[in-house]
């Protein structure tokens, strides 16, 4: 059974920095590419950035790059965002899953942290 469990939301000022892991089981973690996606009230999930297998290999969504980065550790079966120069627009509900494009298990998606960024 695959489990997705986020962590390490919150509420942050403009600016601020927040990292959100999550813990990945069910599936062999080390050989897929993970993602984060995130979903804002009223907007469709979109994908925010993703890593290879490997963690060779980094892309993410133009509205973050350079602010955002994917990390994973195939040991712990983690994977985590770590988020800088945060915005308002930035505020959603975080989540993870397997994939490098789409969503690898589009049927079990975690329960999300939120995120909220906010003055």
């Amino acid at each position: 059974q695959v489990q997705l469990v986020e962590s390490g939301g919150g509420l942050v000022q403009p600016g601020g920095s927040l990292t959100l892991s999550c813990a990945a089981s069910g599936f062999t973690f080390g050989g897929n590419s993970m993602s984060w996606y995130r979903q804002a009230p009223g907007k469709e999930r979109e994908l925010v950035a993703a890593i290879s297998s490997t963690g060779s290999y980094t892309r993410y969504a133009d509205s973050v790059k350079g602010r955002f980065t994917i990390s994973r550790d195939n040991a712990k079966n983690t994977v985590s965002l770590q988020m800088n120069s945060l915005k308002p627009e930035d505020t959603a509900v975080y989540y993870c899953n397997a994939g490098w494009a789409t969503a690898r298990f589009p049927d079990y998606w975690g329960q999300g942290t939120q995120v909220t960024v906010s003055s």
